[in-house]
């Protein structure tokens, strides 16, 4: 599935178009495959992505990913259990 979180192919940070990877908000082997099936991914440029400021390197952005994730997986799928399919809350 495509990102429920982003429609456009810019990072989600800095918003460039340049050098962009794809990252798996909620990662780890199962969760990869689940941020993958309900689209819990983000574009970010290579700085952000895994450079000295990047998501990778900083547990602060990494969980307001998660948080911000969590909040829209909860709107896009309120049938679906967040807790169940990741393995806890970030909220």
């Amino acid at each position: 599935m495509d990102s429920v979180i982003q429609h456009t192919k810019e990072c989600f940070i800095c918003r460039t178009t340049q050098g962009l990877e794809s990252h798996h908000i909620y990662y780890g082997t199962d969760n990869r495959h689940t941020s993958e099936e309900y689209g819990m991914k983000v574009w970010l440029c290579r700085e952000h992505h895994t450079g000295a400021n990047g998501i990778h390197r900083n547990p602060d952005m990494d969980a307001e990913l998660k948080e911000y994730g969590q909040m829209i997986f909860e709107r896009k799928f309120p049938d679906e259990n967040f807790r169940e399919r990741f393995g806890r809350s970030y909220l």
